[in-house]
């Protein structure tokens, strides 16, 4: 009977000792749930629960400036210090508010209470003074961080995460120290726009493919004959609306999609020159000629079509460059197949004559600000001079863009460019005008 008793005991001693380890295993599993393992302040799942708790709060992100740059700079492990550093800062200024890392550079503030406009505002200049130029020492070297604020004085907590991550982001384009969300802005109106303008730049490009070229003239101007043809991009969507490369490239860039509108315009002016005589032309940018898709695209084209001597590459934004000895070796690559190249809007921007050097055009193409108003400006006159002396000099071909009048042209052909385009000439069309 007694041994009976004692196992009776045993066993339930058992239990409530296997009960408590499940409760503590079950409570250290949760705690991980709710808790960033770097820097050990509660997580975005913890965040989510609290907001959903409350109804009276005002919600603070605090983004580390440039931590990308920061974290490739030093390392990841520098990163990870840099990151759990930032964590004790924000637990040190903030005291008793609740903190929380939310994203990987990003943090999030939960003040207890619903600040108004001008409250948020004074909390948030004070703060923003407080984490500005914090300075961490990992191994004798000393790093300084910043970071950017944003918030919401927004009269309901609705889409709450949504309005603050929309003011940080306004905050970071205009490098401001902070942006406080306002139900009088539009900015879910224009992010909501720019949504859809992404969806129809995708659609354009990846499934109607409405990537179209439009060819402008260009001509020689002893002869005032067309001697070739400008390839400019155009998106056509489904509804057949024409959208400017201004407003559609930067938007493809944005979604990764942008190589394929080089590679849909080098295509297509390839079909279409099979049928004309005409030479033609086609703009890269760097980042155009550093893509080993875009690269391997036109040296296949140029092998396989024998146009080659046909087809001047132009390159664009040359002042992006960052490293010409990638765009001297492409430019060599392609001469091999008799392929010309140009500088495209030189002049503008940081353009200068040492490059010019490096590159070895065929061709130099003047920017549109010079030319335009050429007749009139005297200093225009002067620069254009300049460069059009240097390039006689090298032996390469200039070219004058943004031709919009008799009286332009006729500066143009006084100072001795070579070639002319411009809506006076012709503006850019899907069609071959002879």
């Amino acid at each position: 009977m007694g041994n009976s008793v004692n196992n009776d005991q045993e066993q339930q001693d058992k239990i409530k000792f296997l009960t408590q380890e499940l409760l503590r295993v079950q409570k250290n599993l949760v705690e991980q749930f709710y808790t960033d393992s770097l820097t050990r302040l509660p997580n975005l799942y913890q965040l989510r629960h609290d907001l959903e708790e409350g109804s009276d709060f005002t919600l603070i992100i605090a983004n580390i400036d440039n931590f990308k740059l920061l974290n490739d700079f030093y390392g990841f492990v520098v990163g990870d210090f840099i990151l759990e550093s930032f964590a004790k800062s924000l637990k040190t200024e903030l005291n008793e508010v609740p903190v929380y890392r939310i994203a990987g550079d990003e943090f999030a503030i939960l003040v207890g209470k619903r600040m108004s406009f001008y409250l948020l505002k004074n909390y948030l200049t004070h703060l923003s003074k407080q984490l500005t130029h914090l300075k961490y020492a990992y191994a004798q070297t000393e790093i300084y961080v910043d970071c950017t604020l944003s918030s919401s004085a927004s009269f309901t907590s609705d889409d709450i995460f949504s309005k603050v991550n929309m003011a940080l982001k306004y905050a970071k384009k205009e490098q401001l120290k902070f942006w406080i969300y306002e139900d009088t802005m539009n900015f879910s109106q224009e992010y909501e726009s720019n949504l859809k303008y992404a969806t129809k730049v995708r659609k354009a490009i990846v499934d109607f493919s409405g990537i179209v070229p439009y060819f402008q003239p260009i001509i020689d101007n002893k002869t005032n004959e067309i001697i070739k043809f400008e390839a400019l991009s155009r998106l056509v969507d489904e509804d057949g609306a024409i959208h400017s490369p201004h407003n559609f490239i930067p938007v493809a860039k944005m979604i990764k999609v942008y190589d394929k509108i080089t590679m849909a315009i080098i295509d297509k002016s390839f079909q279409v020159f099979e049928s004309h005589a005409y030479d033609f032309s086609i703009n890269l940018s760097f980042e155009d000629i550093i893509n080993q898709d875009i690269y391997d695209f036109i040296i296949c084209k140029l092998r396989d079509s024998n146009m080659g001597h046909r087809v001047t590459f132009e390159l664009l934004e040359s002042e992006k460059v960052n490293d010409f000895n990638k765009v001297i070796h492409f430019f060599n690559e392609i001469k091999r197949y008799g392929a010309k190249v140009a500088i495209d809007d030189f002049g503008s921007g940081f353009s200068n004559f040492s490059y010019i050097t490096k590159l070895s055009p065929d061709f130099i193409k003047i920017d549109g600000s010079l030319i335009k108003d050429i007749d009139q400006d005297k200093n225009a006159q002067i620069i254009v001079e300049t460069i059009v002396d240097f390039s006689k000099k090298l032996g390469i071909k200039t070219v004058a863009e943004f031709v919009h009048s008799s009286t332009v042209l006729s500066t143009v052909k006084q100072l001795g460019i070579d070639y002319s385009q411009g809506y006076f000439i012709d503006m850019p069309s899907p069609h071959i005008l002879k």
